[in-house]
């Protein structure tokens, strides 16, 4: 295997985790989710050539990763009445990592709802990045960042309200 290879698969590996998380923020079927995973993997290989350690490699690898899960939601075209969670999808299990494991199912499926904008937004924010960063990245100043993610908070929070999943 040739060097470059070798540091590619090593820095994905790294960072596998941003991959995964964007393809649960942007897909709900796990299917579509590894579908997503694939794709990006693809796409950050077919521009590894580009990155040219300006910036750390997480961060070029979440722009890669935000774009081409934009793309992809483009290409598939889904429907609105996907989105729906219908009541039997949410398990009412006693067991904690299966409590905890449920919120966070329905946390993404509320994600999935916001505006592609907003789930950036709210992508970079679970990553730990900075208002400043957050609008370098998007393009935006840092103070519009900051009102952009309060507001997507609350879109959030009011979507998983309706769902009937109490805050």
């Amino acid at each position: 295997m040739k060097e470059k290879e070798k540091e590619f698969l090593n820095r994905i590996e790294k960072h596998k985790g941003i991959l995964y998380k964007a393809s649960k923020m942007y897909m709900d079927n796990p299917d579509d989710q590894q579908d997503l995973f694939q794709e990006i993997v693809c796409q950050l290989w077919k521009s590894y050539d580009t990155f040219r350690n300006e910036s750390q490699f997480s961060t070029w690898m979440y722009r890669v990763a935000v774009n081409t899960a934009i793309v992809f939601l483009r290409k598939e075209k889904r429907k609105a009445d996907k989105y729906e969670i219908a009541s039997e999808d949410i398990k009412d299990d006693e067991g904690d990592g299966h409590i905890k494991e449920n919120q966070l199912d329905h946390f993404y499926k509320a994600v999935q709802k916001l505006e592609k904008i907003d789930k950036a937004i709210i992508f970079y924010q679970l990553e730990g990045f900075s208002h400043r960063e957050i609008g370098e990245n998007l393009g935006i100043s840092e103070g519009n960042a900051r009102v952009k993610l309060n507001r997507a908070k609350e879109k959030l929070k009011e979507i998983i309200k309706n769902q009937g999943y109490g805050l």
